[in-house]
């Protein structure tokens, strides 16, 4: 039994991606797509590699669309693969040759007002965090996510994302100080 919510074309379209309309579930797709790619690009900072774990997380969702409960938790399953799978695409790049960075920002990101050089050299140091950490501080900054939210997509303790963000944050303090010193 679904409850409908007048004027909220994101329920009315994952009611219907659950009964097998395919429009619906690409509606559903677009909705997502740019948070999904977002996340994938900040974390993997490679574009091509970035889209096609995009497409495995929405094929993923496709085959398990029957277990989502509602659009929140369609919002928090999503961030929570996506997290997961660029954590172990990571991983598996550590095997194979490194690509280079890409420039392009993320359509779903609007352009900050900010020095490109302390934003380019903040970039590169948060690539350079281990997996998890990295994954906490994007969830945080660019997904605006709070520590309990983080938790939940992470499946881990909130006090776990706090310690974790803290370390993070004060590694990354202390390469900004010594880089600003050299």
């Amino acid at each position: 039994m679904f409850v409908r919510v007048q004027d909220n074309s994101g329920l009315v379209a994952f009611e219907k991606a659950l009964l097998g309309d395919e429009a619906a579930f690409a509606e559903l797709v677009r909705q997502h797509q740019a948070m999904v790619f977002s996340i994938a690009l900040h974390f993997l900072r490679n574009r091509a590699v970035a889209e096609e774990l995009a497409q495995d997380v929405f094929l993923h969702l496709f085959r398990k669309l029957k277990e989502i409960e509602s659009p929140t938790h369609l919002t928090n399953w999503l961030r929570r693969v996506t997290s997961h799978r660029c954590i172990d695409q990571s991983r598996q790049q550590k095997y194979r040759p490194r690509v280079g960075l890409e420039a392009a920002r993320e359509p779903s990101i609007s352009p900050k007002h900010s020095d490109p050089m302390l934003q380019s050299m903040l970039d590169r140091l948060i690539q350079a965090l281990p997996e998890k950490p990295r994954m906490v501080v994007i969830l945080r900054y660019q997904e605006e996510l709070e520590p309990g939210e983080i938790a939940e997509v992470m499946q881990i303790p909130v006090g776990t994302v706090k310690s974790i963000l803290h370390r993070a944050l004060a590694v990354l303090r202390g390469k900004m100080e010594r880089g600003a010193h050299a």
